[in-house]
């Protein structure tokens, strides 16, 4: 039986047959908000999940991992040097001779000779140039003429004097005759000596003639040739001939700054210095080619006054010469001592670091922490920088791979050492 037979029967009408086709059921449609649903429990599951584990985490898990600190860099470190020293103040200076003499003539008249090379050693006393002595000669000679007819006529006066007062004293001359030939005589004796005047000018204008060398060292070139006309005297302009300069010893001369001087003052008036005579300071020297001190001296003169100009005082110290390398005119080296022997602390200008206006050392704890020290800077001593203040000695300092080191940070120490730079 269908389904149609079934409600017939149940409704009690006659049954009847349709010819229709009837369309097979269609299955319900399922509904989308199921699907949701589910979406929507799942994902506050995982809410509530984290949010428990939130709340309920360990303690080592409260915090992110931090991320690994880096190994402590390795330096290189070293105690400082202290060694007992003497500072020494360094200046440029340039040497000039001790003697410096220019050669001109007394006498003027052609030149005849020229007894030397150009550029050689002489000694004091050598003949330079000979003028033309001939001239001379006749001169020296019309004087001693003169000399003789002088003494001639002198004689003649003692002899009428001493005859006047034979006469004088028979009563058969006058005193005024007498007067008179003491009279005759005194002016003899005074023409006499005149004439005796005019020989040793001669003598000496002759003896001009000959130019010799006044101090010893090293001759210039000869300035005039033979058979110039050389113009000579004593004042108005002279002709040079040629130059002389010593040169053993030497003279070093150089300038001080006010600020060194008045340091100097101040260091010996405290007795800090071994002697307060510039002429008891030794001092060394070198020439500008050289490394080492090679020159040894006497500070022997500073200068009475300050220039105004410069604000420098000027000084000088000498120097043996005797293998007569340093020529006048060479500049030079020299150190002064600036303390008497002490002890210093010497670190390398490697180890200072500048931090604006202070000069700073990175040191290194026993626990091996970067720890900064500001220091006072001093002169440079053979390589090394000279502290002041600021280190003892005993402090442990960083010399190498401070690019590695920073305040606060922990470092490797690797021993090092420091050590005076040999002069040369």
């Amino acid at each position: 039986m269908t389904d149609h037979e079934t409600r017939a029967d149940v409704s009690g009408a006659a049954p009847s047959v349709s010819t229709t086709p009837i369309p097979p059921p269609v299955p319900p449609r399922r509904s989308g908000g199921g699907r949701w649903i589910l979406l929507c429990l799942v994902l506050g599951l995982i809410v509530f999940g984290g949010g428990y584990w939130y709340f309920h985490r360990p303690p080592e898990a409260a915090a992110p991992q931090a991320a690994a600190a880096p190994p402590p860099m390795p330096v290189t470190v070293s105690k400082p040097l202290v060694q007992q020293i003497t500072e020494w103040d360094e200046f440029t200076g340039q040497f000039e001779a001790v003697d410096s003499v220019e050669i001109r003539a007394r006498v003027s008249g052609y030149l005849d000779t020229i007894g030397f090379d150009d550029g050689q050693m002489v000694n004091k006393g050598d003949l330079l140039f000979v003028i033309d002595p001939r001239p001379f000669q006749i001169t020296l000679s019309s004087a001693q003429s003169a000399l003789n007819s002088a003494n001639a006529r002198l004689q003649l006066a003692k002899q009428q004097l001493e005859r006047a007062q034979k006469l004088k004293q028979s009563d058969f001359t006058p005193q005024s005759t007498l007067d008179q030939r003491q009279q005759e005589m005194l002016s003899a004796a005074a023409d006499a000596q005149v004439a005796q005047a005019a020989i040793n000018s001669a003598q000496l204008n002759l003896d001009f003639t000959h130019i010799t060398a006044p101090i010893s060292g090293r001759i210039g070139a000869h300035q005039v040739s033979i058979g110039n006309l050389i113009n000579g005297g004593e004042t108005g302009t002279t002709t040079l001939l040629t130059t002389i300069v010593s040169l053993d010893p030497i003279r070093l001369v150089f300038d001080m700054p006010e600020s060194d001087f008045l340091a100097y003052q101040r260091r010996a008036a405290e007795g800090k210095m071994l002697s307060k005579r510039e002429s008891d300071i030794t001092v060394e020297a070198r020439l500008m080619d050289e490394t080492d001190w090679t020159l040894k001296g006497k500070l022997d003169f500073v200068n009475n006054a300050v220039d105004r100009g410069s604000g420098t005082i000027r000084a000088r110290a000498v120097f043996p010469n005797s293998n007569l390398l340093i020529t006048p005119g060479q500049f030079g080296r020299i150190r002064i001592p600036g303390s008497e022997p002490h002890d210093a602390i010497l670190i390398p200008d490697a180890a200072i670091v500048s931090d604006q206006s202070q000069k700073i050392v990175m040191t290194v704890s026993a626990d091996g922490t970067v720890v900064p020290k500001p220091i006072r800077p001093g002169p440079s001593y053979q390589g090394l920088r000279i502290v002041r203040s600021g280190l003892k000695g005993d402090e442990t300092i960083i010399i190498d791979g401070l690019l590695r080191a920073r305040p606060g940070a922990k470092v490797v120490p690797q021993p090092g050492k420091i050590e005076i730079q040999p002069e040369g």
